[in-house]
């Protein structure tokens, strides 16, 4: 915790949930430098295979190349900056543009333009996709738009490679295909909402019979853990009742997480659910002041046991009744933040994660700590009046402290 922090028992104040011209800087100084999901390097094994990545008005591809590395570029011909590839996935061992031609290998290079000999004295060796940071953290591929000096995935989940190890990542496998779903609400409303442990007692009964009062959160420098363990005892409810008495052992995974749900969220807006029957990923990626699309996707070690296929359709059964019920709160807390009446509020100093995340924001953000906007036109002072005055720098704070467990009053979170 940052003790030189006087707000540090505050939420952010609701005009940063939906002014423009915080998104526009949230954009910049957060997203940008940000480390994205794309997919599972098992999701492009062949040559020329892609998926893409759209957010914050960029378009990323991840390609596998003929030489079997993984590479990103931006979705952008360097030509006329015409798009090149359509839709989330595919195959092209070359990219063409759809509007003059040019072509590309899978590695980027520029290998064909029609008619060059017109363009005259052009670098050509020097045109080729514009690339984009990768990063395979266990299998998983990330993207970054820009380095600011930060931490890679890997460094950034240092202090749980041990927990995750057991889990196979680069052995998973996908369960079905990414799904889209929009939400009208600025996008730390749902990270505030998935590492919020203390609603569950009373928004999500479910999860509350699954756990009960077992549930725990921490939050480290750039990650926040929460846990829940399974409770013997059965449930009133036949999915949940079900998913206890199907779930089988898991060959590879210790006595200690047979029946434990962890849930990971890293810095800024990225999810790893996992569970003794399978792994999902999920990251909200903003798209206005006021809207979010959250983008998902199931993965697993494959395993035929009748009794697995049935643990996996109840957990999707538990989890999507938890998602009807986040997606029903979060709109509420957009909805009041919209009150003239409403600044900030007091954090529990249980709500340790989102306690850290506020700090950080702040931090890099220093106008957050305003209870009313600012007014317009406050972005274009840079260095900003704010971080002159107050001397905060961008720099990350300290990890704040676990808070132990059991939380008398908290339960799991799942999918906003």
């Amino acid at each position: 915790m940052d003790d030189t922090d006087g707000d540090a028992g505050w939420s952010l104040p609701a005009w940063t949930y939906s002014d423009p011209e915080f998104f526009a800087v949230e954009l910049r100084r957060v997203f940008r430098p940000s480390w994205q999901i794309v997919c599972h390097a098992s999701d492009i094994p062949a040559a020329g295979d892609y998926h893409l990545l759209d957010f914050i008005g960029e378009s990323v591809i991840v390609i596998r190349g003929d030489d079997g590395a993984v590479r990103a570029f931006t979705n952008v011909c360097r030509h006329r900056g015409a798009r090149i590839l359509d839709g989330s996935s595919g195959c092209a061992r070359k990219l063409v543009c759809p509007y003059h031609a040019w072509t590309y290998g899978s590695d980027g290079r520029l290998t064909g333009v029609p008619m060059k000999a017109s363009y005259g004295d052009v670098d050509w060796d020097g045109h080729g996709l514009t690339p984009v940071e990768v990063e395979d953290f266990l299998g998983f591929l990330f993207v970054r738009l820009e380095d600011d000096g930060g931490p890679s995935v890997d460094e950034m989940m240092a202090p749980y490679r041990q927990e995750v190890a057991p889990y196979r990542f680069p052995e998973l496998r996908a369960l079905g295909r990414v799904t889209l779903r929009p939400r009208e609400v600025n996008w730390k409303n749902i990270g505030d909402n998935y590492s919020d442990g203390l609603h569950i007692v009373v928004a999500h009964p479910g999860l509350k019979r699954l756990m009960g009062d077992g549930y725990g959160v921490e939050a480290s420098a750039h990650v926040d853990r929460m846990w829940g363990p399974i409770v013997d005892r059965p449930s009133a409810n036949v999915s949940e009742r079900a998913y206890q008495h199907f779930l089988p052992e898991v060959p590879h995974l210790p006595p200690a997480r047979q029946r434990l749900w962890t849930y990971f969220k890293l810095w800024p807006n990225i999810a790893f659910d996992i569970y003794p029957d399978q792994v999902d990923f999920m990251q909200w990626l903003p798209v206005s002041p006021t809207q979010t699309l959250i983008r998902e996707i199931s993965y697993a070690i494959p395993d035929g046991r009748r009794e697995m296929k049935a643990a996996r359709y109840l957990n999707w059964r538990i989890n999507r009744q938890v998602n009807a019920e986040d997606t029903s709160l979060v709109a509420r807390v957009q909805a009041g933040m919209a009150s003239d009446s409403f600044t900030v509020g007091p954090l529990s100093e249980q709500e340790v994660a989102l306690r850290h995340f506020c700090g950080r924001m702040r931090r890099i953000i220093p106008e957050a700590r305003l209870h009313r906007a600012p007014a317009a036109g406050w972005s274009n002072q840079f260095p900003s009046r704010l971080r002159e005055e107050s001397g905060v720098g961008l720099s990350d704070g300290e990890a704040a402290p676990a808070h132990p467990r059991p939380l008398p009053q908290a339960g799991g979170e799942q999918k906003a």
